[in-house]
């Protein structure tokens, strides 16, 4: 299942985000918001990565106006690597050698289209392992020191 979630700069593309994931039968949750009304990002945030951190989600999306915000509440989370994404490329590369659990979109800067192509690269990549998992290995350590 993948937690969806965004504030009202990302609405719209989290709606287009939600329409892709069950195109392609893939169970979705959306934690809100549920319209264009002036909310609070963290709110929305916070669900999401809550949702991942603890399990409940394997994965999750997020969309603000940039992204930035949601990218910052979401990476607060023990477990979440949240990464804020400009191109499939970059989608990519999150999954492939970060494996990114929360995919992170900016509502304001990327139209349905690329969000489209960034989501599909996203799902469509494995993450490669090997020299990579050295360095998640040394970020969940950093986590275990800090959130003892």
């Amino acid at each position: 299942m993948i937690a969806v979630g965004s504030d009202h700069g990302g609405y719209e593309l989290k709606e287009a985000v939600k329409r892709l994931l069950m195109e392609r039968g893939i169970p979705v949750e959306d934690l809100g918001t549920d319209n264009g009304n002036s909310v609070d990002y963290p709110d929305f945030g916070e669900k999401v990565a809550r949702k991942v951190s603890s399990g409940e989600a394997e994965k999750g999306i997020l969309a603000c106006g940039t992204g930035i915000g949601m990218s910052i509440v979401a990476n607060k989370f023990p477990g979440v690597r949240a990464a804020l994404v400009a191109d499939p490329y970059m989608a990519k590369m999150a999954k492939e050698h970060n494996n990114a659990n929360i995919l992170v979109l900016g509502g304001r800067v990327l139209d349905e289209n690329e969000a489209r192509e960034m989501v599909a690269a996203w799902l469509d990549t494995a993450f490669e392992g090997g020299r990579h998992q050295g360095r998640l290995d040394k970020i969940a350590v950093l986590e275990m020191e800090l959130y003892k």
